[in-house]
């Protein structure tokens, strides 16, 4: 994880507005979220894992699934997560098992961020700065 210093760090807006935004730009909403807080993710990369921007929310007044909510931004940061390379080898292939362990374990669920990440993510996030705190 790497954090990116972002002037929409505890910005109020609108969530619709916000999401209206966001998701032109390609964001769309991020897992883990929840009746009072959540992210919008940008998917930057998905080779042998995956690498988003995450610009974290939290509902000051009203409930994410109401059209008159307010949020306010977190501090961005970068998330990456590697996946092992190969089948995993303790994977069963029966019914029971086959449902559950679909996937290998995650190499590095908190993976660095390659650099080449830091700049363009600095980058979005000025887009995203420009085209919310207007």
């Amino acid at each position: 994880m790497k954090a990116i210093k972002s002037k929409l760090e505890n910005e109020l807006i609108a969530l619709n507005e916000a999401e209206d935004v966001l998701k032109s730009m390609g964001f769309s909403y991020g897992g883990n979220w929840d009746y009072d807080h959540g992210y919008f993710d940008y998917k930057l990369d998905d080779e042998v894992g995956y690498t988003f921007l995450r610009v974290p929310f939290e509902a000051v007044e009203g409930e994410l699934d109401k059209k008159d909510t307010v949020i306010k931004f977190g501090e961005p940061f970068l998330l990456a997560h590697k996946y092992q390379v190969g089948l995993d080898d303790y994977a069963s292939t029966g019914n029971l098992s086959g449902s559950v362990n679909q996937f290998s374990e995650p190499q590095d669920p908190d993976a660095s961020v390659d650099k080449k990440w830091i700049n363009i993510g600095k980058e979005l996030v000025n887009k995203v700065e420009h085209a919310l705190l207007k």
